[in-house]
């Protein structure tokens, strides 16, 4: 069976699964065991196969093994805990849930959301004494039939969003086959064996940190141990408690970690790791190349997106094998090249498209969406991941970008991607992202927003004058800005469509 449930099994009862900083160890044993518990709480709540359960509980283990043994019996659907009222409304309604898990004493917007649409409302308890992520639900209501059966690997386990930065958020259902076979496909990639351990910094209500720490780990019998979100303040001190082997982030997360590692150059040396993992956001060459002579350890950037159930490539672990700008060789599913407009395959640049065992059935209740996203080719079905790029000669995929954040400067093309890169290497830049400027002759415009390194000087005059000196003209940006820091997503990615508008930018912009 291509289940969740069959994920844990097969692994000894007493190796530890979930931990977290303060708490004792939560074996497999009983993880399988709050599974069945969960499930007895969940039928004589009227929650069963098929029902659709909200999630919203702080990072954490109780959050980790709460999607675990909730997608073993019902359908689950986590939500940021930072979303407002209305917010939680539409997803609430969107999803049409039937339930949703809240932290025990939690009476803020999700509730109040919630109760709009009469959800049965399950109170997660947990005793901080006991094995880290062990909990009660408790329902406040509901009741009834229920289809108690286990899920089916046609079957729903997880629904969750897209970020729907131009248009409407789209339901994405992925099955229990999905999740299955990306868990495989991970662990296969990063060859996880029961001896791994992963920290887990990485919100769980994104796919990253659902499929790649916590499917991934449970699929090789490794364990994971929970931080309560990321703070780069912390990060190293989970390090040294938790002696992980490797760990998962975005770009702008391993930049956090990488400003502090010079001060705790005794716990890197204790620790060790494995490998570190970077995905869900181009990481920059240079950001590649430091990190992996600050832990003397390869790092792995994968490609991944809600749709594929997360991975779709990564870079081999083999020492010397990552290709710093690429995010790797296809690692699960059948990865190729698509005409942008018309339904084939092609050879050189083009949009990147995906098939296999891990990919979403498709977005629910949105044929229009699925019209433009699926095609038939080669006898395989094929989704669209919005992304451009090619594969270079030994078979690495380079992306040049989302195609809806490639820069029209006046029918010249330009990739954010590639100007990021050149801009990253001037001495006095961390971070930066390139986006479109509205322009009213040429359409766009190249623009790019900057943070400078702690103590550094530079001005927009020589960032520009410095990308002039190493792209064509027409790449080079005509309005830099220099930030504090940069906008970012819910998960820590740079956000670029939009931002001219969010810097106040663009005219009539707030």
């Amino acid at each position: 069976m291509t289940t969740i449930k069959a994920l844990l099994q097969g692994h000894d009862d007493d190796r530890p699964a979930i931990g977290a900083p303060g708490r004792d160890w939560l074996s497999y044993g009983g993880l399988r065991a709050l599974t069945d518990k969960v499930a007895g709480q969940l039928h004589a709540a009227g929650i069963g196969r098929g029902d659709r359960v909200a999630i919203v509980l702080p990072n954490g283990p109780e959050m980790a093994a709460a999607f675990v043994t909730i997608a073993q019996s019902a359908t689950t659907a986590p939500l940021n805990p930072a979303y407002r009222e209305d917010e939680y409304a539409f997803y609430l309604e969107d999803l049409k849930a039937k339930a949703i898990v809240l932290a025990d004493g939690y009476d803020g917007p999700a509730l109040a959301a919630a109760n709009r649409f009469g959800l049965t409302v399950l109170r997660l308890k947990f005793d901080e004494a006991g094995p880290a992520g062990t909990f009660d639900l408790v329902a406040e209501g509901g009741g009834g039939a229920c289809d108690a059966g286990a899920p089916a690997p046609d079957d729903v386990a997880l629904i969750l969003h897209t970020s729907g930065t131009t248009s409407r958020p789209k339901i994405v259902p992925l099955l229990q086959s999905n999740v299955f076979a990306s868990a495989g496909n991970i662990r296969e990639s990063l060859a996880l064996t029961a001896e791994d351990r992963c920290l887990n910094v990485m919100p769980l209500f994104h796919i990253h940190g659902l499929i790649a720490a916590v499917s991934a780990s449970l699929a090789a019998g490794a364990s994971i141990w929970c931080a309560p979100g990321f703070d780069a303040l912390k990060f190293f001190g989970w390090m040294k408690d938790a002696q992980p082997t490797w760990y998962t982030a975005v770009p702008t997360m391993h930049q956090a970690i990488l400003s502090r590692a010079g001060r705790n150059r005794d716990i890197i040396e204790a620790t060790r790791l494995r490998f570190l993992r970077s995905s869900s956001a181009s990481l920059p060459a240079q950001v590649m190349t430091q990190l992996e002579e600050t832990f003397d350890a390869p790092v792995v950037e994968g490609y991944g997106m809600t749709e594929a159930t997360h991975q779709m490539c990564s870079n081999p672990l083999g020492k010397g094998t990552q290709k710093p700008g690429s995010v790797g060789v296809p690692a699960g599913p059948e990865v190729r090249i698509a005409h942008e407009t018309e339904d084939r395959l092609v050879d050189g640049t083009g949009e990147v498209v995906i098939s296999g065992p891990n990919v979403t059935p498709g977005y629910e209740g949105n044929p229009d969406a699925n019209a433009k996203s699926f095609f038939e080719a080669d006898g395989k079905r094929w989704f669209r991941t919005g992304d451009q790029g090619a594969f270079d000669e030994d078979g690495y995929l380079h992306l040049t970008g989302r195609l809806k954040e490639i820069i029209n400067r006046g029918g010249e093309k330009v990739s954010p991607l590639e100007v990021d890169g050149v801009l990253m290497d001037h001495p006095a830049i961390a971070q930066c992202v390139t986006f479109a400027l509205p322009h009213p002759k040429l359409g766009e415009e190249v623009a790019a927003a900057v943070v400078l390194k702690d103590g550094a000087e530079a001005t927009e005059r020589e960032i520009r004058d410095f990308a002039a000196a190493r792209v064509a003209d027409f790449k080079v940006p005509r309005k830099v800005v220099i930030l504090d820091e940069i906008p970012k997503g819910a998960t820590g990615k740079m956000q670029r469509i939009g931002l001219a508008e969010k810097l106040g930018l663009v005219e009539g912009a707030a």
